[in-house]
């Protein structure tokens, strides 16, 4: 029997985080090769540290499609010069212009060569087993403790970016603790939002309690009206100033964030990363898959939560299983639930990337704020968080 009173907390870090700066540079590698080859196939590793930049991967690309000014010549060789244009420009985006990591001056090592041919046939059959996950908690049929903690981060970003806020920088982590009554969330009982920030305000040295009026309202703006936790259970910047933060303050790894990226442990999580990936990986194009599926299973009204699980096996290109869990919320037989799902969409790892249309520059974009329950895009970005599906559904139940 589910629990169906409890207290859950999800988190989430902001874009300029170590890992997540990490995550930006590895998908600006992949969607310059998708630019250039809707084939391409792409494994990229990031690190970062103080006013250094790693890259590291195998890559490849069609030789009908390479050229003497594209991400990798007709050869096989990766332009060097191109990758750490794009790691510069990804880190100037982000905001990172800091004596201790700046986009001009940090160290940029690529360490891209071709994929071999005996990798690239392991990579084309390899199996794995992927999550996808829907409810109804929030419009963006999200984990409400998720959402929110991407929200404030983003609003901040946001504030940052446009010079409405010239005193956050790009490192931030938040945290929302909600509780809920029989599987729903009524009210949130805590938040904790860290956020790096400007040493002084003028000539004023800045400490916790100006950062914590600083954050306030953007606190306020995501939770719904009512939900506003007391002003003691908010904690921003709990232990102290924090003004050296980002690379400079950690390391940071591409794929160390799986949970944020995915439903803040509100549901599994098949074990690998999405970034730095091109969608071959069953790791990210199933995951994408299993999420567009339990989306609308939900949108469809045949459930309030959902999970599915796709089992793939290395050389077998259709799904093992497939596994529909409504956690006694359905409307509808699971199996049939599953059964139909099949008949809508081919779940080949081909025909997700079909179906999906993911073989495309789409995913610098995924790397903040979560790879689910953002807006579609009319380029394709996103294209697994559409509801296409629901009106079929509804017609087959």
């Amino acid at each position: 029997m589910s629990l169906k009173n409890y207290i859950f907390t999800s988190e989430s870090v902001s874009e300029g985080h170590p890992d997540k700066v990490c995550d930006r540079i590895s998908d600006e590698i992949v969607d310059q090769f998708f630019k250039a080859d809707p084939l391409a196939k792409v494994a990229c590793e990031t690190l970062v540290t103080t006013n250094l930049i790693v890259l590291a991967g195998e890559v490849r690309m069609s030789k009908k499609a390479a050229g003497p000014n594209e991400i990798m010549s007709k050869s096989g060789k990766v332009n060097k010069k191109l990758a750490e244009k794009l790691a510069r420009a990804a880190v100037k985006d982000i905001g990172y212009a800091q004596k201790g990591f700046h986009w001009k001056t940090a160290k940029v090592q690529v360490h891209l060569h071709g994929q071999s041919a005996d990798i690239a046939q392991g990579v084309e059959a390899a199996g794995n087993k992927d999550f996808g996950y829907a409810t109804v908690e929030t419009p963006e049929l999200m984990p409400a403790p998720l959402q929110y903690s991407h929200n404030v981060l983003k609003l901040m970003a946001d504030a940052r970016h446009s010079g409405k806020q010239k005193l956050f920088e790009p490192d931030a982590k938040s945290q929302f603790t909600l509780q809920y009554e029989n599987g729903k969330p009524v009210k949130c009982t805590a938040v904790v939002v860290s956020t790096q920030h400007k040493e002084k305000d003028g000539k004023k040295v800045l400490e916790s309690g100006d950062i914590k009026q600083l954050v306030l309202p953007y606190i306020r703006k995501v939770l719904p009206e009512g939900w506003m936790p007391p002003l003691d259970q908010v904690y921003v910047n709990p232990t102290g100033r924090f003004v050296i933060g980002g690379p400079d303050g950690d390391s940071g790894l591409t794929g160390r964030k799986i949970i944020v990226d995915t439903y803040g442990g509100a549901a599994p999580h098949g074990g690998g990363a999405f970034s730095g990936k091109d969608p071959s990986k069953v790791d990210r194009s199933a995951a994408y898959a299993a999420r567009y599926l339990a989306k609308n299973v939900v949108a469809a009204g045949l459930a309030d939560r959902c999970t599915i699980q796709l089992s793939y096996a290395i050389g077998v290109a259709h799904p093992l299983s497939v596994y529909v869990n409504t956690d006694g919320t359905g409307k509808a037989d699971e199996q049939k639930i599953a059964k139909v799902l099949q008949e809508l969409m081919s779940l080949t790892p081909r025909g997700i990337r079909t179906h999906l249309k993911l073989n495309k520059p789409i995913y610098a974009r995924t790397a903040a704020y979560g790879h689910f329950g953002r807006a579609p895009d009319k380029d394709g970005g996103f294209s697994w968080e559409k509801t296409d599906l629901a009106d079929k559904l509804r017609k087959a139940f």
